[in-house]
């Protein structure tokens, strides 16, 4: 019997023990790029308010930010430590935490710019499906609480559960400025 057969067995076998006597495991995901961001310092300025400001035109700018498109009220960057590659934060321009008060053209930009966000993502990483959702506040768990933004996340069929404590499986980095670099046409007017 192959190795790799048996030590599947096996972990069936005590996984089959541990949940008969009501014992269960937590699984670690192993997202190592992410502890820059836990354990680093925070910066005190917000960076979706310092994409905003980026000129037109400055694609060095744009591509360090990870900016990947902006209209005048709204902008979609990509989140620099994700668990699942490609996933994307769409914000309003102008800096609130505040859903309620978004303007009508601000909030018609914002979900226009989630809609596009979807559909790049089905055209350029070939997505089976996308977790579309905000946390509002801090005790819902928004990581960026002062400013309203909402999360574009790629999904495939047996890939990292959205709930990373309990899905038992590790995720894998990629190399953002690369990716960026595939996503950006897309956002460019054709």
């Amino acid at each position: 019997m192959p190795k790799h057969t048996r030590k599947t067995q096996r972990a069936a076998k005590i996984s089959t023990k541990k949940k008969r006597d009501g014992l269960h495991r937590r699984a670690a995901v192993f997202a190592p790029w992410r502890l820059e961001f836990v354990l680093g310092p925070k910066d005190s300025a917000c960076f979706l308010c310092e994409a905003a400001r980026v000129p037109d035109g400055d694609e060095a700018a744009w591509k360090k930010l990870l900016l990947l498109h902006r209209d005048e009220h709204a902008l979609i960057i990509m989140n620099r430590y994700p668990y699942t590659g490609g996933h994307l934060l769409v914000a309003p321009r102008r800096h609130t935490h505040e859903l309620p008060a978004l303007s009508e053209p601000e909030s018609q930009s914002f979900w226009e710019q989630t809609r596009l966000c979807v559909d790049v993502l089905g055209r350029v990483m070939k997505m089976q499906g996308c977790n579309v959702g905000m946390n509002l506040g801090k005790a819902a768990g928004a990581g960026i609480a002062d400013h309203l933004h909402m999360h574009a996340i790629p999904r495939w069929v047996g890939d990292t559960n959205f709930w990373p404590v309990i899905g038992g499986v590790h995720t894998v980095p990629v190399a953002l400025d690369k990716l960026w670099d595939e996503m950006r046409p897309a956002f460019l007017p054709r």
